[in-house]
């Protein structure tokens, strides 16, 4: 279904950016095919202002008609020509634009109640983690709509409707499917090939789930690299551990390994790293994560260097013991509980809390003690617990400025 001709490669759509919009359904020009376009999304989209986020947004032309309708709308692109004429297109509203990619959208922690796709899902190279990864972006009751089709005749491109519902069937709970080829006015022209969109209900979730982090602790002596998020609608302005998540199928190992080169362009192999903390995290909004923090040695893969220029502003290296206080809050709990010594810890925020770092702020970090060893490496067990009793030690992490809170257990003598 995803193919390898032109389309797929970026730089196609740098150069297409200027004649884009001079397709009818494209630029949306002619009033006619303009309001086909309004009358179709209104019937997609909820009644009520909703958070609609349009991946491959392109020139912005979907965006713009969403918003006009009254809802919040970002758009993801990967073409910063694209998105330069989306943000003239749409210069009147509010509308958020980002730069990445359709299939990894760099939205974060944020939730939606429709993510918006037109003529996107054929051309990515694994559609169905792609339709995964929307689904996950979707605030409960949320929805798809994914307008696709399978164009041309003599050398046909795209996915057809039967293959788009046989990849939603395992996420659905109900899809709706609209046939869209003899309405001439989306298009401008009468048309013969296959269009259509497919609006999907995800499935409600049955088990708990959770997105796994990864962080790389990249140490150069006392020093710690630290990036400057920028342009992805998250923690903008925010320092932060070269970081990113693992997807469907892919081990944490693989996850730190494939992040570290595509951030920092570090070419690091498994016996580089070492897993030196895991942290449980729930965001401000109640979204809990896993987050495994790697360590590596500075030169191990080579000389870090910026490789996402369009979300990252800056990286430089930070003494571990004095921290910089613009971090993400996480993140930092994270170092200074890797300072402190510490392999297991509970960063749980409250509603309200600031996602970034405040040295004024309450604290949330909780370290998790390990099961004790003997030399064989077995868990010791206790001979008497019988006054064994909770207690909680604060153990300094940076400057003295925050704590880790130890909880650990008070037992009787072996």
């Amino acid at each position: 279904m995803a193919t390898d001709t032109p389309v797929t490669d970026a730089g196609y759509w740098e150069s297409a950016a200027e004649r884009f919009d001079d397709e009818p359904d494209h630029g949306l020009r002619d009033p006619k095919v303009r309001d086909a376009w309004a009358t179709r999304l209104r019937n997609w989209l909820p009644d009520e202002p909703s958070e609609v986020l349009d991946l491959g947004c392109g020139t912005g032309s979907l965006a713009l008609l969403a918003a006009e309708q009254g809802h919040h709308v970002t758009g993801v692109d990967r073409s910063p020509r694209m998105l330069e004429a989306a943000r003239a297109k749409l210069a009147a509203h509010d509308v958020r634009l980002l730069t990445g990619d359709a299939g990894r959208p760099p939205v974060q922690e944020r939730q939606f109640d429709v993510v918006l796709v037109r003529h996107v899902l054929w051309a990515l190279p694994d559609p169905e983690a792609a339709l995964r990864t929307w689904v996950r972006l979707l605030r409960p009751g949320g929805r798809l709509v994914l307008v696709e089709g399978r164009w041309g005749e003599a050398a046909p491109i795209g996915i057809t409707a039967r293959e788009l519902e046989q990849l939603t069937a395992p996420l659905a709970r109900r899809t709706h499917l609209e046939r869209l080829t003899d309405d001439a006015a989306l298009w401008g022209k009468e048309v013969r090939d296959e269009r259509y969109a497919l609006v999907v209900h995800p499935a409600h979730a049955t088990r708990h789930t959770e997105v796994v982090d990864v962080s790389l602790i990249l140490r150069r002596g006392d020093e710690v690299l630290l990036a400057r998020r920028a342009n992805t609608g998250y923690a903008d302005g925010l320092l932060h551990a070269p970081s990113g998540h693992a997807e469907d199928g892919e081990d944490v190992r693989e996850a730190m390994i494939r992040e570290a080169a595509e951030e920092i362009g570090l070419r690091l192999t498994a016996s580089d790293i070492r897993v030196a903390l895991v942290m449980q995290h729930r965001s401000p909004d109640g979204r809990p994560r896993i987050g495994w923090f790697f360590e590596a040695a500075y030169g191990a893969g080579g000389e870090p260097v910026n490789r996402e220029p369009e979300k990252c502003s800056e990286l430089d290296w930070f003494p571990l013991d004095a921290l910089p206080d613009d971090m993400l809050a996480f993140c930092r709990a994270g170092l200074e509980a890797y300072r402190a010594g510490e392999r297991f810890v509970l960063h749980w925020h409250r509603p309200g809390d600031s996602i970034a770092y405040d040295p004024a702020g309450p604290h949330r970090a909780v370290a998790l003690p390990p099961s004790p060893v003997d030399g064989n490496g077995s868990t010791r067990e206790s001979t008497s617990t019988a006054n064994s009793e909770a207690r909680t030690d604060g153990a300094h992490a940076t400057n003295g400025a925050r704590t880790v809170t130890r909880t650990t257990e008070r037992r009787g003598e072996d």
